[in-house]
């Protein structure tokens, strides 16, 4: 079973699939040595998939189409409909995925990417014995709330969201707030190890920007309010009641609305964002105020 980034990525394969497949292309004999002299091998081209994708509201370069319907003929040469794989490093989010339009290395997906399993980081307290982070307790779990810009915290990758199982092998299940940030408060300042799961509250969307450059939905202080009918956002499952976590990988939580329209618009076509349930993080973030501002907001490195 094929899986794709988004379900535009899905429309444009699936159509390309059937078009190989009714079209029967019948490819040139291969030239023999010995051909005459002036012989010519007509390239096979293919339909354009317009105007079907044009009432998406999707611009997608027609060479873009037509190289897919080929990678598909290759791997098809009898009109069977199969899956492209994309070639891409293994362990990425793209790497088991068909991505026509997406591509095999887009950055803002590799950086948005929910890995499942448990990573250890290895961080440090600053000179003024600080490591630059701050948890929340939630459902008898332990959560990354706040990662400060420039901290060992960030330096290390930690992020919003993140899930802290164990500080120095002292497991945090049941801990409450105040007993988790004791722990890193009396953690010795040159080496704090930290069992971490992925963001385990946050799910991500990939999403393609249209003609004029919108994904479709509309957003107030960061939480998700309307999704626009017929958009990228309401084909690929946005929800309301969420509040953007990251755009591509990068952290806007704190950021106003006008700094988040900025990252948007900067955006490439093809946009990953990363959210959160409201009564998540409205949790996570109470009493956090005006510290928010101090968020990290680089970009993770891929």
């Amino acid at each position: 079973m094929s899986m794709y980034p988004s379900l535009e990525d899905m429309t444009v394969d699936k159509m390309a699939r059937a078009q190989v497949t009714n079209s029967h292309p019948v490819a040139a004999p291969a030239m023999a040595a010995s051909a005459p002299a002036g012989a010519v091998v007509t390239e096979i081209t293919y339909p354009a998939l317009y105007p079907s994708l044009g009432d998406m509201g999707l611009a997608v370069p027609e060479h873009m189409v037509q190289d897919h319907m080929r990678a598909v003929a290759q791997y098809a040469p009898q009109g069977q409909a199969v899956a492209v794989p994309v070639q891409a490093s293994s362990g990425t989010a793209l790497s088991t995925m068909v991505a026509p339009i997406t591509g095999s290395r887009e950055v803002g997906v590799m950086r948005s990417e929910i890995k499942q399993g448990i990573r250890e980081v290895v961080l440090c307290k600053n000179t003024k014995g600080k490591c630059g982070l701050a948890v929340k307790s939630i459902s008898k779990g332990v959560f990354v709330a706040f990662v400060y810009k420039d901290s060992p915290a960030a330096m290390a990758g930690l992020r919003f969201g993140d899930q802290i199982l164990q500080i120095n092998g002292e497991t945090m299940a049941g801990y409450s707030t105040d007993k988790a940030t004791k722990v890193l408060a009396k953690a010795a300042p040159e080496r704090i190890a930290i069992a971490v799961r992925d963001r385990p509250f946050e799910r991500t969307i990939t999403m393609q920007k249209d003609s004029g450059n919108h994904i479709g939905f509309v957003y107030r202080k960061g939480k998700i309010e309307k999704i626009v009918k017929d958009s990228s956002a309401a084909r690929n499952g946005i929800l309301v009641d969420h509040y953007l976590v990251e755009v591509n990988g990068q952290n806007v939580v704190g950021l106003s609305d006008n700094d988040m329209e900025k990252i948007f618009i900067a955006a490439p076509r093809t946009t990953t964002i990363t959210f959160m349930p409201a009564f998540v993080y409205e949790h996570m973030v109470k009493s956090m105020g005006s510290l928010k501002k101090y968020m990290d907001h680089s970009i993770p490195e891929v």
